[in-house]
């Protein structure tokens, strides 16, 4: 990312946005971006961005999944992290984005893999709490869960897949980004091939916050818990206070096996209890909306010390932040950034990110700068909105001494 010579960013009369950073890097790489998660799912179709992803190598109109796979390895390339850019690589993408045949067999198949994702996913303490806090956290759209249910294993279609690409793959909702690319290339590519349907697609319901609790009682000794208020949405003003926030208060272990140090919350939360645990702050922005709060990972019987020892840390943050303490937090925040954009993955899916949210590109020196000007008062007013906001919480583990939502 230091290196970047050449950038580019064009929004098309159809709505596609196109992005480049020609690095001059002697391999490159390119992604098609599209704003159809599963928030955009309806409660017919449950499931059908799980087995969008799984199909991402079937068939295509243009190609077989046998040709589409020894099509990109003949030129050195992988699909999901296309290394080279080529027009047969180009076609290949193309395809796979805008023209999926969908066969019912092929489709059929996937309910193999879809159990699987499922079974790898409950095994996960951590994955079963998030999922649950924003099922909580919701009444619509981002509490749809990341995977197909269990109802719909096997009963999402063909039809139900083309009718979600038809309604949601339009080109306003789409940004072909490339890195180490000329842009004038790119941009014919986006004329050429991805001015598809023209539209918005179906429209996107606005998230709406309402607060809840979910609790799995479990066997487990390990209580995992996360507690949260409304955080900050993707492109507001205070999306990066939140941010310096979550590093003033810690973002869990930077050294392998060992505690952060400088983490308030591992600090706060050593002073209740001499058990093992773990506490690190959670902060995730949408469009539209956003979840902050504390996640802690506790022996049971330690686990209301520990929820009510991290909350309240970021109640004395919301009291005032020492200048040590908050620029401690941005240079932690600035590296953190700047690392994920180290490597090219990184920075594809950075470019892809904002070109969708934003329709442009900040380089990292502007966001270094954004990271920069957020005041002590913003933190304060930050952690202020996590106390004084609706709290929605998800428990999983032995819960006997973790207290519920409304004792906390």
């Amino acid at each position: 990312a230091r290196h970047c010579i050449d950038s580019g960013v064009t929004k098309l009369p159809s709505g596609l946005v196109i992005a480049s950073l020609d690095n001059y890097s002697p391999a490159s790489r390119i992604g098609v971006f599209v704003k159809a998660g599963c928030r955009y799912e309806s409660p017919d179709n449950q499931g059908v961005t799980h087995l969008l992803r799984l199909a991402a190598n079937l068939t295509t109109k243009g190609a077989s999944a046998f040709r589409i796979c020894r099509g990109v390895e003949a030129v050195g390339g992988s699909l999901g992290s296309v290394s080279v850019i080529y027009d047969t690589v180009m076609e290949y993408l193309i395809n796979v984005t805008t023209a999926p045949e969908f066969r019912p067999w092929e489709v059929s198949d996937l309910t193999s893999r879809v159990k699987m994702d499922r079974a790898l996913a409950a095994q996960s303490p951590q994955m079963g709490v998030i999922e649950g806090l924003h099922g909580a956290a919701y009444k619509n759209t981002l509490s749809n869960s990341l995977y197909c249910p269990d109802y719909m294993v096997g009963h999402v279609d063909a039809d139900h897949m083309h009718n979600f690409i038809q309604n949601n793959f339009t080109s306003a909702r789409m940004a072909l980004v490339g890195l180490g690319v000329d842009h004038d290339v790119l941009k014919q590519v986006g004329e050429q091939f991805l001015n598809i349907r023209s539209g918005m697609g179906t429209a996107g319901t606005k998230a709406q916050y309402r607060g809840g609790e979910v609790r799995v009682q479990n066997g487990s000794s390990l209580v995992h818990s996360a507690v949260v208020s409304e955080g900050a949405a993707v492109g507001t003003d205070e999306v990066m206070a939140f941010s310096v926030l979550q590093h003033v208060l810690g973002v869990g272990p930077h050294i392998k096996r060992g505690s952060n140090s400088t983490s308030k919350l591992i600090q706060g939360v050593a002073k209740a209890t001499a058990d093992p645990f773990d506490a690190s702050a959670f902060n995730v922005n949408y469009s539209d909306s956003g979840l902050f709060g504390v996640y802690t990972i506790s022996q049971s019987a330690a686990a209301g010390d520990v929820i009510k020892a991290a909350i309240g840390q970021v109640k004395a943050v919301a009291s005032g932040v020492s200048e040590a303490d908050l620029t401690r937090a941005k240079t932690q925040l600035k590296a953190e950034y700047l690392m994920s954009l180290e490597s090219s993955e990184g920075l594809l899916d950075a470019m892809g990110s904002q070109a969708l949210t934003r329709g442009a590109y900040h380089s990292p020196e502007v966001i270094a700068q954004m990271i920069d000007s957020v005041s002590a008062t913003d933190v304060a007013n930050a952690a202020n909105k996590f106390v004084s906001g609706k709290k929605s919480m998800a428990s999983s583990g032995n819960l006997v001494k973790t207290p519920f939502v409304d004792e906390i």
